[in-house]
């Protein structure tokens, strides 16, 4: 096959959505219906290798909750499909924005009881940030939810964006019926079925089609052509290039946990979503046809594997062909490393690669070389652009509870900051370390992480900082403000500068005091 070829049949996306709006669930269901997986385990599930297979970390599983980036691949009518599943609690919401630089399109999942939630639409703003193109899918319609058409309209005006219903519910909760499918004029029957894909479609001739009385009661059937004539009078036809530039999101309603809706769902995805595209680097766009391998890091994670202290660096394949046992270049550290060890995944599951195209997530085992944000090629010196770091929202001094244990809470600390978990920052005074995080519930990962993986006792104790910013200016400028604000300017992992606010009312009076001084609020700058 040509490069081009394998170029056409990947399909890499993302699975974005608030807490507990079935995001992991859709993730499994979409991997049973691709043939994946044959049987689904739900989160609840009393056999401990059954517990859905991307959410996988000791602390996922007890509290039911993603808090890493899961990537799975799967084979589907000659296509290959990478699915990205990331957190959707907002403590860990630096993770999913950073893999959302990974995908070429995302499906928002929505809860039909509750609609679009705040984390919701700051995923959304991320995905605009970049035009990325969004499939909803509303979640849940076993349960009595909010009317259909309520719902579109609070996705039009909270996210910003056009809709275009692809099915539409037949009843919901106790009257759901089934979904009609306006994009194959079809009908999908509701019969609940948790951990077996439910295949059977029958074929109609649109709303009009007199069959339709052999499956459905006359008020069900009258219902559904008028909200069909409503849906087709009120919303623009489904129209491919605003989908792919990001203006309208197609939509579909169903139920993960009964593995109804999904169908629909994942073939219309595999028909419409876009294919990988070019990427734009510093120095030019590269496009994924071109001959040499270009890629770049947006996730680490360290100690995948309990019994086997590693770190796996997931890259994304920009261009060309990954060749397992090459030589790559990596452009920060400006010198070639060989990756002899290369996995795909299907969550914690892994199988060696020996080569990769673009659209492709290749996990390299890592000894501490890499960085997020890092760009590996075949000797370009480009480096790909869009990893920010946020600042963070809450802040905690690092207390060491074993000082026979400072190495390995270094090394923990360190390795877990290599993986976005967090951000450290070092006080130049005093050398204290202070970590920065988006929510409270990263410190309890943090503290149970660097106790089980690394054995080291830790505990996070609250300081007195709003706000963290990195700054830039003149050299002279910004050496006499270091100077007169010396005990509040810490160094990040990297080493930059960064001045530690204690309340937003002094920031703003520092900022005024010194005009030539820039103070930024993301790292990339």
């Amino acid at each position: 096959m040509t490069l081009e070829q394998e170029i056409e049949r990947r399909r890499t996306f993302g699975i974005i959505a608030h807490p507990d709006a079935g995001k992991t669930t859709l993730t499994e269901k979409l991997l049973l219906f691709g043939g994946a997986i044959q049987t689904a385990g739900a989160v609840k599930s009393n056999k401990i290798d059954m517990g859905t297979r991307s959410d996988w970390m000791d602390i996922e599983k007890q509290r039911g909750i993603s808090v890493a980036t899961s990537v799975m691949g799967f084979e589907y009518k000659d296509l290959k499909i990478n699915i990205l599943d990331t957190p959707g609690h907002e403590d860990f919401a630096e993770d999913t924005y950073r893999t959302l630089t990974a995908v070429d399109s995302v499906i928002m999942v929505i809860d039909c009881v509750k609609g679009v939630e705040r984390q919701t639409e700051k995923l959304m703003e991320v995905c605009r940030m970049r035009n990325t193109p969004v499939i909803c899918f509303i979640n849940k319609l076993d349960r009595e939810g909010r009317d259909a058409f309520e719902l579109l309209d609070e996705i039009e005006e909270k996210l910003a964006i056009k809709v275009r219903p692809m099915s539409w519910p037949i009843g919901m909760g106790k009257t759901l019926r089934g979904v009609f499918n306006i994009y194959e004029n079809n009908l999908n029957l509701y019969e609940p079925n948790k951990q077996k894909r439910v295949d059977e479609v029958v074929e109609i001739q649109g709303v009009e089609d007199p069959n339709l009385s052999d499956h459905l009661p006359d008020s069900a059937i009258e219902t559904l052509r008028e909200e069909i004539e409503l849906v087709n009078g009120v919303y623009d036809e489904f129209d491919s290039s605003a989908y792919l530039s990001g203006e309208m999101a197609p939509v579909f309603f169903g139920s993960a946990v009964n593995n109804f809706g999904i169908r629909e769902l994942l073939d219309c995805f595999t028909e419409i979503a876009p294919q990988p595209h070019s990427r734009e680097t510093e120095e030019r766009e590269i496009l994924p046809t071109e001959n040499k391998f270009s890629g770049f890091i947006f996730k680490i994670h360290a100690n995948m594997d309990p019994k086997h202290r590693n770190r796996i660096a997931f890259v994304r394949v920009c261009s060309g062909k990954f060749q397992r046992g090459s030589n790559y270049f990596n452009v920060r550290q400006n010198k070639n490393f060989r990756f002899s060890n290369a996995t795909a995944f299907m969550a914690q599951q892994k199988e060696t690669v020996e080569e990769a195209f673009p659209g492709d997530i290749v996990g390299l085992y890592d000894t501490g070389n890499l960085k997020i944000g890092d760009t590996l090629s075949e000797g370009e010196k480009g480096i790909y652009k869009g990893i920010p770091s946020f600042s963070p929202e809450l802040f905690r001094e690092v207390i060491n509870l074993d000082a026979m244990k400072s190495k390995q809470l270094e090394k923990g600390l360190n390795q877990l900051m290599d993986e976005g978990v967090a951000q450290l920052f070092t006080f130049e005074m005093g050398s204290r370390k202070v970590v920065g995080t988006v929510g409270a519930l990263q410190f309890e990962v943090l503290q149970y992480r660097l106790l089980n993986e690394y054995g080291a006792n830790a505990k996070f104790e609250s300081v007195n900082i709003y706000k963290a910013c990195w700054i830039s200016g003149d050299d002279d400028k910004v050496d006499a403000f270091v100077k007169d604000k010396y005990r509040h300017i810490a160094k990040d992992k990297e080493g930059k500068l960064v001045f530690m606010a204690e309340t937003k009312a002094w920031l703003q009076m520092v900022q005024e005091n010194f005009p030539d001084v820039q103070f930024h609020f993301i790292s990339e700058f």
